[in-house]
């Protein structure tokens, strides 16, 4: 049996930025131990796989080369321009295991933008244990953390530590420990941490390892931005407007999130492009 798996990279319209993601559209006839083989084959952080239930609505889960993972939003990203491109434009509702996801998509000048919304955020101070723990397997001292942005545990769907770091050159060296940082991860039930520089108040770079997934990093991370945008607001920095989260720049895989922050919302919207990377797709076997 073979699974047609298309490949998209989300957060960018260059092909060689942004983070790949598979994309099967029609998952029928899947079970688990099918679709966890053919994100392994695929090796990308993530791929989503779909069953088309009516009109334009679709169940959408996603498997990293290790294991399932509850919530994708790079991936969702990525599924969106794809169907954007077979059924055209409009609003895509995608049940997925934290829920339903609303994703607003549009077309300018031929390239297909999505917008997904995350289900409600919420976030929390960060251990004292969690942090000594977090920063060992980074390889990084205390004095290393911009004081002005609190270590906190932010959901939008999935755990992500948020850690800021004090200088551009402390997030350029990220050089981990990958089985020490997994298991501080694992046992504290985080999908990425969320490490982040402060450029200004409307722009952040950021870096996100994803061992527990199998992939040293992210090159964008779609559910770890609306986490962001959800610790922003909890933190006080910003409860309103667009704030920009450039990813992946030091992997060479360069991509921009767009995070928008409604007071009258409980969840955050993530916007962003994707672009196909191999055309005609490809028969994964399961």
């Amino acid at each position: 049996m073979s699974t047609e798996v298309l490949r998209y990279t989300a957060f960018s319209i260059d092909p060689a930025g942004g983070n790949p993601a598979g994309v099967v559209l029609d998952g029928t006839g899947l079970d688990d131990s099918e679709m966890q083989r053919t994100a392994e084959k695929v090796g990308y952080s993530e791929t989503a796989f779909l069953n088309h239930t009516h009109d334009r609505h679709y169940r959408v889960r996603y498997f990293s080369p290790l294991a399932e993972v509850d919530f994708c939003g790079h991936a969702t990203v990525a599924t969106a321009v794809a169907l954007t491109e077979r059924i055209g434009p409009g609003t895509l509702n995608f049940r997925t295991n934290i829920g339903d996801i609303v994703v607003e998509t549009s077309t300018a000048d031929d390239r297909p933008t999505a917008t997904l919304t995350s289900v409600a955020t919420h976030s929390r101070a960060a251990t004292a244990t969690e942090i000594s723990d977090t920063l060992a397997a980074l390889g990084w001292d205390p004095t290393d953390l911009d004081p002005a942005f609190p270590p906190r545990v932010a959901y939008a769907g999935n755990d992500h530590l948020m850690l800021a770091a004090a200088s551009r050159e402390r997030l350029a060296a990220l050089d981990y420990d990958f089985d020490a940082l997994g298991a501080v991860m694992r046992e504290a039930g985080w999908t990425t941490v969320h490490l982040f520089w402060h450029e200004d108040d409307r722009h952040f770079q950021a870096r996100n390892p994803f061992p527990i997934g199998g992939v040293v990093e992210d090159a964008a991370t779609g559910a770890a931005a609306a986490a962001f945008g959800g610790y922003l607001r909890d933190i006080g920095h910003a409860d309103s407007g667009r704030i920009t989260i450039t990813q992946g720049v030091d992997m060479g895989r360069p991509s921009q999130l767009l995070v928008d922050l409604d007071p009258a919302a409980t969840g955050i919207r993530v916007t962003g492009n994707a672009v196909r990377i191999e055309r005609g797709g490809g028969s994964t076997p399961t």
